[in-house]
């Protein structure tokens, strides 16, 4: 039995408060299509406030600290973010590991301890351009899925995503048989580390996916849903990608 769909909005370092009526239009959308799994990572600023005033919708985090509390300037633990409003957070993403030097190591401790203040845990996973020229794509990705992998993992709460980093923003996308491949290896590599239980973590893609690849992309085997940056801003782009979801 193939997953339910999960397509989740990451906003990055975009959004003021004037965007939360943003937000609502897409939570309306993502309310017509109840069989698709959707929500939205704001910046941490709008968490309570999209929270607030959209009851039900999924809001999450982009990142949380591995450590409770503590002498960790300009950093939310995961028991903040959740006492905020979100209710899963994205960890390991490419720009947090390539701009903030986050190690696999940092990765699985943040995944924890989301898991342990009761978050939901998407933990990104992806070959730079270089990496996947020299042949070690899947090898580079399926690396990080083991170092980053937490303890204690199960469906219930872990979702993994495959972002090509080459394919992030640029427009650029895999062919679907490069999606297929490295998805099939994450399917093997969980299988591996977890062994039952494994079929049921979703695999999102998270590359340059909008409303006009959506339905291709969607259509790979063990691709579970979608990591979206840019074309998750407003519902006009973001809600065809929804309603891409909501066909499967």
């Amino acid at each position: 039995m193939a997953n339910r769909k999960y397509i989740v909005g990451n906003w990055k370092m975009n959004g003021l408060q004037q965007q939360l009526s943003d937000i609502a239009a897409i939570a309306a959308v993502a309310a017509k299509h109840d069989n698709v799994d959707a929500g939205i990572c704001p910046p941490a600023t709008l968490i309570a406030s999209a929270n607030a005033a959209n009851p039900g919708f999924a809001i999450g985090a982009q990142d949380c600290h591995f450590n409770e509390n503590g002498a960790h300037t300009g950093n939310l633990s995961a028991a903040m973010i959740k006492e905020a409003g979100a209710t899963y957070s994205i960890l390991g993403h490419s720009e947090r590991r390539a701009d903030h030097g986050e190690s696999d190591e940092d990765v699985k401790a943040k995944a924890e301890a989301a898991h342990a203040a009761g978050l939901g845990a998407i933990i990104c996973v992806g070959e730079t351009e270089e990496e996947r020229d020299a042949g070690q794509a899947v090898a580079v990705v399926t690396g990080q899925l083991s170092g980053s992998f937490p303890e204690g993992a199960d469906a219930s709460w872990l979702t993994i995503a495959y972002e090509p980093v080459w394919a992030i923003g640029t427009g650029r996308v895999p062919e679907a048989s490069d999606v297929e491949e490295m998805h099939a290896a994450i399917r093997n590599k969980l299988g591996a580390l977890m062994g039952e239980g494994s079929d049921a973590v979703r695999i999102l893609y998270g590359g340059s996916m909008n409303g006009g690849n959506a339905s291709e992309l969607l259509a790979v085997p063990n691709v579970d849903g979608g990591l979206v940056g840019g074309a998750s801003l407003n519902a006009e782009k973001f809600g065809p990608i929804i309603e891409a979801a909501s066909a499967f």
